[in-house]
C-alpha cells in the first residue's frame, strides 16, 4: 500500500475515533432517557399536598422523574413548556354512560375535553356488556375504562320486567350472573333502585346478590332508590345493604332532589359520617349542576310501568288504575321532582315531536293553551308517556345542597353524562362540562374548595376507591395520565339551552403517557385500558 493510502487510511480512522461514542449504549440512552418533560408547571399531585413547581418526565406510559431543580431539556425528546400553568393526574369519571356504546365513541371527546382519562361505567338502569371481557378487550378507545355488574341488566335476564320477587331457584340464577360478571373483571356490583325493574327488588334480593360481589371483592355503587322524599331512607338502604353484604358502598350523585327536600344535604351527610364512624366504608359523589337528567319514568309510579309500554297503556285504559296513577303522579311531581311548575321539565330528547327538544313542558303547554299547573303536567306527561315517553333535565336541586355535598371530605365528582356526537340532541351540560365547572365556578369563582382538595376529589380518592393506587397521582412510577391546563381560564361553557360547547383552558391530556389532547387539539390517539377489576382485594 503506498503512503498516501495509508495516510488517508489513518486520518479516516482518528476522524472515526474521536466523533464514535465512548460507550455507544450509554450515548442512546441518554438521547433517549425520557419521552417527554413538561417543564416549569405547577404540580397539583392528587393527594392534597400544597402544589409546587416542577418538571415532570415521562418514558413510556409512567412518571419516571419529578424535579424542582429542573431536567436538562436534552434529556427528552419532546420538551414542553407549561409555566403558568398546572399539571395534575388526569381526572377520573365515577361514573358516566359508556357501558355499551364506547366502542361507538372511541375518541370520548365530549369526556376527554374535560380532562378526564378514566371512565368508569357504573351502570344503573342500563344494561351490562356481556360478556364483560370480551367486550372490554374489543376495544380500542381514548380514555381508561371499567365495567361493573348490573343489577338492572341482571334481573331481566331472569325476571323480566316482573314485579315480583325471585324465587330462590331465580335468584340463584341472578346470584351465578353476578359471580359470573366479577369473574370477567367487574370491578363490583351496581343498582337504579329508582328505575323499573330494580325498582321491584326488595333489599334482601339486593344483598345477597351484594355478598356474591363481596366474596370476590368488588364494591357496591347505587343509584338510590329515592333522592327526594326518600333520600334519607334511601341512604339508610345503602348503609344497611353495605353492612349486611359485608361490602363497600357508594352513592352515586348524592343530592336532596324536590323543592321541599332543599336542605336536607346536612341530614343525609350525617347519616353518611354516622355509619363511618362505625366502621362501614361508605363513599358518594355527585355533579356540579342543579338540574339532573334522565327519562320521563321517574315521573310516575313505578308499579304503573312494570310489564312495559302495552300494559303502561291498558291500566291507562282502566278508568280506576288510571285515577290511582294520576294520584301518584301527583305526589311524585309535587314532592320529588318540578312541585308543579312546568318550566323545571326541558326537553333532551322528545322522539314522538322532536322540534320540542331543547325546549321545556311549559312551552308545550303554552302553545296548547293549557296553565302552568300541576294537572297540566300530569296530562301531557302521561301523553307523552303514551307516544314512547322521553328524556329530560329536571331543574330540583339547591345549590347550597351541591356545594354542602361537595365539601364533604368523601365526596368525589362524576359527570353522570352521555358518550355524545357533537351538534346531536341536547345532552345535559354535563355531558361536557362537570370537571371544568368544578375547577372555575366552585374552586376559582366562589372559593367553595381549594384547588389541591378540588383536584384530590378528582383523582386519587376515585383511584384509591378502585384499587388503582397507580393512577391519579403525580409519583415516581405512576401512569402518565395527566392533564394540563390554566386555572385562570379553566371554564365549562356547555349551558342548558347551548349544551354543544367543549370547555375551554385545557392545553394538554395525556392517556398512558400518550398525548389525546395536544395544543388544545385532538390527536386521535386510543391509548386507554381495560381498569379490571375487582375494586378490592380478595380476601
Amino acid at each position: 500500500m503506498n503512503r498516501p493510502v495509508l495516510l488517508l487510511t489513518f486520518l479516516f480512522f482518528v476522524f472515526s475515533c474521536q466523533n464514535r461514542p465512548s460507550n455507544p449504549q450509554e450515548e442512546n440512552e441518554r438521547k433517549t432517557a425520557y419521552d417527554l418533560i413538561f417543564q416549569g408547571g405547577t404540580v397539583v399531585d392528587g393527594l392534597g399536598n400544597p402544589s409546587f413547581r416542577a418538571d415532570v418526565a415521562i418514558k413510556g406510559d409512567r412518571i419516571i422523574l419529578i424535579s424542582e431543580e429542573g431536567i436538562p431539556e436534552e434529556e427528552a425528546e419532546i420538551v414542553v413548556n407549561i409555566e403558568g400553568r398546572v399539571i395534575s393526574p388526569g381526572f377520573i369519571d365515577n361514573h358516566a354512560h359508556i357501558q355499551t356504546t364506547i366502542h361507538e365513541h372511541p375518541l370520548a371527546e365530549n369526556f376527554i375535553r374535560q380532562g378526564i382519562t378514566t371512565i368508569m361505567a357504573s351502570l344503573h338502569s342500563g344494561n351490562q356488556p356481556w360478556p364483560i371481557d370480551e367486550y372490554a378487550r374489543s376495544l380500542d378507545v381514548a380514555p381508561n375504562v371499567g365495567f361493573f355488574a348490573g343489577h338492572t341488566w341482571t334481573r331481566k335476564q331472569v325476571l323480566g320486567l316482573e314485579n315480583r320477587a325471585p324465587n330462590e331457584e331465580e335468584l340463584e340464577q341472578m346470584r351465578q350472573l353476578v359471580r359470573e360478571s366479577m369473574d370477567q373483571g367487574a370491578l363490583g356490583f351496581t343498582t337504579g333502585l329508582l328505575y323499573v325493574p330494580a325498582n321491584f327488588a326488595e333489599i334482601e334480593e339486593v344483598i345477597e346478590l351484594a355478598k356474591v360481589a363481596a366474596g370476590k371483592g368488588g364494591i357496591y355503587v347505587t343509584h338510590m332508590r329515592n333522592e327526594a322524599t326518600g333520600l334519607l331512607n334511601s341512604v339508610r338502604e345503602t348503609i344497611r345493604i353495605a353492612a349486611e353484604a359485608g361490602i363497600p358502598a357508594q352513592i352515586n350523585h348524592h343530592k336532596a332532589a324536590g323543592v321541599t327536600q332543599w336542605g336536607w344535604s346536612e341530614k343525609s351527610l350525617a347519616i353518611i359520617d354516622s355509619a363511618n364512624k362505625a366502621g362501614l366504608d361508605i363513599k358518594h359523589d355527585l355533579y356540579p349542576y342543579t338540574a339532573s337528567s334522565t327519562s320521563s319514568a321517574i315521573l310516575f309510579p313505578q308499579w304503573a310501568l312494570a310489564g312495559g309500554s302495552e300494559s303502561f297503556a291498558l291500566r291507562v285504559d282502566n278508568t280506576e288504575e288510571l285515577e290511582k296513577i294520576k294520584e301518584d303522579m301527583r305526589e311524585i311531581i309535587t314532592y320529588d321532582r318540578t312541585g308543579g311548575d312546568l318550566s323545571r321539565v326541558q326537553f333532551r330528547v322528545l322522539p314522538s315531536d322532536e322540534s320540542y327538544n331543547g325546549k321545556r313542558l311549559s312551552d308545550m303547554a303554552a302553545d296548547r293553551g293549557l296553565p302552568n299547573s300541576l294537572e297540566t303536567c300530569v296530562d301531557l306527561a302521561i301523553e307523552l308517556q303514551l307516544k314512547g315517553g322521553f328524556s329530560a333535565i329536571y331543574h330540583a336541586m339547591s345549590e347550597e345542597d351541591v356545594i354542602r355535598i361537595m365539601k364533604h371530605p368523601l365526596a368525589m365528582i362524576e359527570t353522570d353524562g352521555d358518550p355524545v356526537s357533537y351538534g346531536v340532541g341536547y345532552p345535559h351540560p354535563r355531558s361536557y362540562g362537570a370537571f371544568p365547572r368544578v375547577l372555575a365556578r366552585y374552586v376559582r369563582e366562589l372559593e367553595v374548595l381549594t384547588l389541591e382538595e378540588a383536584i384530590k376529589k378528582m383523582t386519587s380518592m376515585p383511584a384509591d376507591q378502585y384499587n388503582q393506587k397507580e393512577r391519579g397521582r403525580i409519583t415516581k412510577g405512576a401512569f402518565a395520565d395527566l392533564v394540563v391546563f390554566d386555572p385562570e381560564e379553566i371554564q365549562d361553557l356547555a349551558t342548558y339551552t347551548d349544551p354543544h360547547r367543549y370547555p375551554i383552558g385545557i392545553d394538554h391530556v395525556l392517556v398512558n403517557g400518550k398525548f389525546v389532547i395536544r395544543e388544545g387539539a385532538l390527536t386521535g390517539e386510543r391509548p386507554g385500558v381495560w381498569i379490571k377489576g375487582p375494586a378490592r382485594e380478595v380476601k
